[in-house]
């Protein structure tokens, strides 16, 4: 973390001086600051996504058989994708024009609220189908509070920090998920095995969703002690706000917005495969135990939060590009033989699946921040990458557990996946192709 400062970097024109010592005081608390959003927004949807594997097909949908329930819970995960857009174009709007920290903190505060909430929820044996109905509902206004959350969590980290490692400040950002997913993962599996499965089914499964509001007074404390960026300082004492933020995006970066928004959607669908569908398959098809399936999750997940800082620092040393396509490739071969080490159903090799897998995935995953938000100039660089980032999440993480346990049930055969998630990967190495190497040169004003 010790990169988050510009004590060491060239004065880039026209900087705002005296953000740079500011900055290096409060570089952990800045590093901290981009993660602390990005952690509870994967916790959160960790939460949902195991639960949804597990127990949800009995608890909101119970009249009908547990893979058409599954397929029915992982549905209601999408309205959280779907509705991220809808976030990405109100707070991309306002992160452009009053601010990243004051939209950060908003953005913090509405994905606390409703997790928790979702710990409260009745279930289907209470009141029958407003319990689903609601369900979806604090999904929808989850969604929209995560499509104003990552674009400022990077922005933070990158305009604060050194220029000539913006893929490692960015890359801190991209840990928050895997840190997310290991507490949401850890918790659950801590609690399976501390209950009895019938507590678990009754009560136990609403600890996880309370315990999120634990995250959001930490990171209310976090986000309160950081300065609004330089860069946007600098742009609003000059008034060079963009009047219109998302409307400019369309308008003059739409190609960039494309580029954005297609190197995200190979990796989304291959972490929706080694983090929701291993759950599913360990479990349903292989009849294998949980903790066996969580314990894979849980380990896989620490080697990618580990990684992803590795190879966003590699990005600002060989490029964003080279070492993103590199990754694609990788997933390209693992999305096969990650199916042929599942079905020896040896449990070590079953670990070493999801732990290889994940570690591809943080070879994307660790250059992406920078790369994304490197494509917009200031004045629309949170709306532009706001909309990059849940438009394609639309397309790829959104549906992408749907579609991979639906493909699964209609074609029976793992095979079909795996074609799925490489035709995913086929649109990254393209738009990895279409895009302009962005590392080492100067962020576009």
């Amino acid at each position: 973390m010790t990169s988050l400062t510009e004590a060491q970097a060239p004065a880039r024109p026209g900087a705002v001086p005296s953000a740079a010592s500011s900055t290096g005081r409060n570089k952990g608390r800045l590093a901290t600051a981009s993660m602390v959003g990005t952690t509870l927004e994967w916790y959160d949807f960790t939460v949902y996504n195991t639960l949804a594997a597990l127990v949800f097909n009995h608890l909101f949908f119970p009249s009908v058989d547990p893979l058409a329930g599954t397929i029915l819970a992982l549905s209601t995960y999408a309205v959280g994708y779907v509705s991220r857009p809808l976030g990405g174009f109100v707070f991309g709007n306002l992160g452009d024009r009053i601010g990243r920290r004051a939209v950060l903190v908003l953005t913090l505060i509405l994905m606390g609220l409703t997790t928790g909430l979702m710990g409260l929820l009745p279930t289907y044996a209470a009141i029958g189908i407003w319990s689903p109905v609601l369900l979806v509902a604090l999904r929808f206004v989850q969604g929209v509070a995560l499509g104003g959350e990552w674009a400022g969590a990077v922005l933070l980290s990158i305009e604060h920090g050194e220029q000539d490692k913006r893929g490692l400040n960015a890359s801190w950002t991209q840990v928050g998920p895997s840190f997310g997913t290991l507490l949401a993962t850890g918790l659950i599996a801590l609690i399976t095995l501390a209950i009895s499965p019938d507590d678990f089914l009754g009560w136990g499964w609403r600890i996880p969703f309370l315990a999120s509001l634990l995250l959001v007074g930490f990171g209310l404390w976090v986000r309160r002690g950081v300065e609004e960026t330089p860069m946007f300082e600098e742009m609003a004492q000059s008034h060079r706000q963009a009047k219109t933020p998302i409307a400019d995006v369309f308008r003059s970066h739409w190609r960039n917005l494309l580029v954005a928004g297609g190197s995200r959607i190979g990796s989304d669908v291959l972490y929706a495969l080694m983090v929701v569908f291993t759950l599913t398959y360990v479990t349903g098809t292989l009849h294998l135990s949980r903790p066996l399936a969580l314990t894979a999750v849980l380990v896989g997940t620490a080697c990618n939060a580990l990684s992803v800082p590795l190879f966003g620092a590699l990005s600002d040393k060989l490029g964003r590009r080279p070492v993103y396509g590199f990754g694609v490739l990788c997933a390209v071969i693992w999305a096969y033989a990650f199916f042929v080490l599942l079905d020896t159903a040896h449990p070590g090799l079953i670990v070493l699946a999801v732990v290889v897998g994940l570690v591809i995935h943080a070879i994307m995953y660790g250059p992406q921040a920078a790369f994304v938000t490197e494509q917009f100039p200031t004045r629309v660089r949170y709306a532009g990458s706001s909309l990059a980032y849940t438009l394609a999440g639309i397309v790829g993480g959104g549906f992408a557990p749907l579609i991979i346990v639906s493909l699964f049930k209609q074609y029976g055969t793992t095979f079909a996946v795996s074609i799925y998630v490489t035709g995913a990967l086929l649109v990254t190495a393209i738009a990895l192709f279409a895009a302009r190497e962005t590392a080492g040169k100067p962020l576009a004003d």
